[in-house]
């Protein structure tokens, strides 16, 4: 394991300080601990995540099945650009176009209920290891939930309509209906390599145990873009993945490469607590997806 002080920015001198001031430094590393996710935590796992809001575990699952999910996926989206569905249970289909002008889902909602793959892969065993992190009563895996299990299918081309993602935090939705905010995890299984000259993740470390105050207007939800000082990049290959705070600051960065190497697929599982409250068919848009769409290209 590498040494998690390389988390820490060295001081800096009074002169230093005061440049930073006006031109931040920006300090995005990828030197942090990578961990191997087993049928339990370790208490070094739940200590750097109880400090920091996020995990990464290399090679959760083998190239082989996310061959298979991928597969998986590319017959959902023929099918749903075939009929020219809209909608998941009220959560709006996002569409742009490939490196070949060919029409695609940039965001797919409730996957799992789709592709038997991705409901597979949610019996995991593995997964239960999560709930320790939530502490909280019924944790549990919200396949029906939320916008269940999303697929992000970032690729930068003069049509692409999803590249990017802004800073944000995964609570806002329970703010923006002025809910209680309830522990959840956001668990991003990554079916692309991703090294971060290619953008991709980043987080700003610890913000998971910032004020309320803060959570809401540290940045301009989505319509923010810009590195942050404090900010770390987030580096993957095929099959890793993710675990972070549904409180912690991140965003997704463009990759300055147009094509194919910009593609970057990533599969968000949300494990959430609280009352049960699946979605259906009869549910309608919320306000807070309306606000994603005009924010967020």
């Amino acid at each position: 394991m590498q040494d998690t002080d390389l988390l820490v920015a060295p001081p800096l001198e009074a002169k230093e300080k005061e440049k930073s001031i006006t031109k931040p430094k920006i300090t995005v590393s990828h030197n942090y601990p990578k961990f191997t996710l087993g049928e339990k935590l370790t208490d070094e796992q739940f200590e750097f995540y109880q400090e920091y809001g996020f995990l990464h575990f290399d090679k959760f699952i083998t190239k082989e099945y996310v061959g298979d999910i991928l597969n998986s996926v590319i017959k959902i989206q023929d099918e749903w650009v075939k009929e020219d569905r809209k909608k998941i249970f009220g959560v709006p289909i996002k569409y742009g176009k490939d490196v070949d002008g060919s029409t695609i889902v940039q965001r797919f909602a409730f996957t799992s209920l789709h592709s038997p793959a991705v409901h597979d892969l949610l019996k995991d065993t593995r997964f239960k290891a999560l709930f320790s992190l939530l502490e909280q009563d019924s944790p549990r895996i919200g396949e029906m939930e939320k916008d269940g299990v999303v697929l992000n299918h970032y690729v930068n081309t003069d049509q692409s309509k999803f590249a990017r993602m802004g800073w944000h935090t995964d609570a806002l939705r329970d703010v923006f209906y002025g809910k209680k905010i309830m522990p959840m995890l956001n668990v991003g299984l990554h079916l692309d390599k991703c090294t971060m000259e290619n953008g991709g993740l980043r987080i700003i470390p610890g913000t998971h145990k910032q004020s309320l105050r803060k959570m809401v207007f540290r940045k301009k939800y989505f319509i923010d873009h810009e590195p942050d000082p404090q900010e770390m990049g987030i580096e993957v290959n095929a099959g890793d993945l993710t675990v972070h705070d549904g409180r912690l600051w991140h965003r997704v960065a463009q990759s300055p490469i147009q094509g194919e190497q910009s593609r970057r697929r990533v599969m968000y599982i949300p494990f959430v607590t609280g009352t049960y409250a699946p979605k259906s068919e009869k549910s309608k848009t919320k306000l807070y997806h309306r606000f994603m769409s005009i924010t967020s290209k």
